[in-house]
C-alpha cells in the first residue's frame, strides 16, 4: 500500500517578511529623498504659474503702467528687420516648447527637460531682448540685459504678477511686492495664495543668496579688486557684514528672470541627471514652464506693438513663416496683444468672451 508525503507548508519567517518590509520603505525613502531637489524646483516654478494666475487681472496690467502708456521708439526699417529676427528666434523658440507637450507622454516629458529648460530660458530671453531693443538697450550681453531688466522691474514696467524682486546685502536680503512672502514654504504644491507666494520668495533668496556668493568669488579672485586684510593684505577668506554691503551694487536686483536664469543653470550642470531621475510630476512642471513663457512673452510682445504700432506689428504677424501660422502667436495677438493696444468697448460682448483667454497660455 501506497502512501503520499503531505506536502509541508513552511511559513516564512515574520523576521524576513519585517526586513523585506523594512528595505522597501528605505528604498522608497531613499527614492522621496532624491526627488526632494527635484520637486522643490518644481514647487517654485509651479508657484510662479500660480501667482501669475491669481493676480492676472485688469487692475494690474499694463495698461495702467505709466511706464507702459508713455513707452514709445523711433525704429527705422533696419530696426523693424531686427525686432523681427528676435521675435522669430522666441517664437520659434516657444514652438519647439509646446511642440514637446504634444508628443510627449511623462516619461519623455521627463527625459525632455534636458532641452525644455533651455528652451524655456531662451525663448522668454529672445523676447525680452526684443522689449529691451525698444527701450535703447541693444546689446545680447547677458549681465547687462539681467541688469537693466532688473531696473525695469523695479520701476514698474513690468504688469502685477510679476514685478516682485529682492534686494539687500547677503544675510538680509528684502523681499518687495510680495507680502506674503516671509511665511515659511512647504514642500508641497501650492493650493492657496499664501503658499505660493511663500515659495516664490524662498525661490528669490535663494537665487539671490547663490549670485552673492558667485559675485564674491569673481571679485576675490580678482587681484584688483579684492578685498584683503588690513594686517596681511591678502585677500579676506571670511567676510563680515559690512564686507558683503561692498558687493551689494554688484548684485544688481533680483527678479523673475534670475529665477528663470536657474533653468540654463541646471541644464549645463549635474542638476538635471537629478530632475530626470526623480518622482515628480513631469506634465505639470511643463505646464507651468509652458504658462510662465507664455505670459512673458505676451508682455514683451505688447510692448514691441506698441513701439511699431499695431497695424504694422499686425503686419509682421500676418508674415509669419509657415510652422507659426494660425498658431499661439496670433492667438496671443488677439487676447493679450489687441485689449491692450485696441480695446473693445465695455459695453460690447466681445470683451466678455476675450477676458477669461487672457489667463490662458495662449
Amino acid at each position: 500500500m501506497t502512501t503520499q508525503e503531505e506536502t509541508r507548508i513552511i511559513p516564512l519567517n515574520p523576521s524576513v517578511a519585517a526586513i523585506a518590509d523594512e528595505q522597501q520603505q528605505k528604498l522608497a525613502d531613499e527614492t522621496w529623498r532624491k526627488s526632494i531637489p527635484a520637486q522643490v524646483f518644481l514647487n517654485y516654478f509651479f508657484a510662479i504659474n500660480y501667482h501669475i494666475q491669481e493676480n492676472d487681472d485688469a487692475l494690474g496690467g499694463l495698461q495702467n503702467l505709466p511706464f507702459f502708456r508713455s513707452h514709445s521708439a523711433e525704429l527705422n526699417d533696419a530696426d523693424v528687420a531686427a525686432l523681427t529676427k528676435m521675435l522669430h528666434t522666441s517664437w520659434s523658440t516657444e514652438y519647439a516648447l509646446r511642440a514637446t507637450a504634444e508628443l510627449g507622454d511623462d516619461n519623455f516629458l521627463r527625459n525632455a527637460l534636458h532641452w525644455t529648460f533651455p528652451q524655456a530660458y531662451h525663448a522668454i530671453w529672445s523676447g525680452l531682448q526684443a522689449f529691451l531693443y525698444t527701450t535703447g538697450v541693444r546689446s545680447n550681453n547677458g549681465q547687462l540685459m539681467r541688469r537693466e531688466v532688473g531696473r525695469l522691474v523695479v520701476k514698474n514696467a513690468y504688469p502685477r504678477p510679476v514685478s516682485f524682486y529682492a534686494a539687500g546685502a547677503y544675510g538680509d536680503f528684502s523681499i518687495h511686492r510680495l507680502p506674503l512672502a516671509g511665511y515659511k514654504a512647504g514642500l508641497h504644491i501650492a493650493s492657496k495664495e499664501i503658499d505660493a507666494q511663500a515659495q516664490v520668495g524662498q525661490f528669490l533668496r535663494t537665487t539671490r543668496k547663490m549670485k552673492a556668493q558667485w559675485t564674491r568669488a569673481q571679485v576675490q579672485a580678482n587681484p584688483n579688486t579684492a578685498i584683503r586684510s588690513q594686517k596681511t593684505g591678502r585677500p579676506l577668506d571670511k567676510w563680515t557684514a559690512s564686507h558683503w554691503q561692498q558687493i551689494t551694487w554688484r548684485l544688481g536686483y533680483t527678479t523673475i528672470f534670475d529665477l528663470l536664469g536657474r533653468l540654463r543653470i541646471s541644464q549645463t550642470s549635474r542638476e538635471i541627471e537629478r530632475y530626470v531621475e526623480a518622482d515628480i510630476d513631469f506634465r505639470l512642471f511643463h505646464a507651468s514652464l509652458l504658462n510662465i513663457v507664455s505670459y512673458l512673452n505676451g508682455v514683451h510682445e505688447t510692448y514691441v506693438a506698441k513701439a511699431l504700432g499695431l497695424e504694422r506689428y499686425r503686419q509682421l504677424v500676418a508674415e509669419l513663416p509657415m510652422h507659426l501660422q494660425s498658431g499661439f502667436v496670433q492667438e496671443r495677438l488677439r487676447t493679450r496683444v489687441e485689449p491692450v493696444l485696441a480695446p473693445t468697448p465695455p459695453s460690447a460682448p466681445a470683451l466678455a468672451t476675450e477676458a477669461p483667454q487672457y489667463r490662458m497660455a495662449a
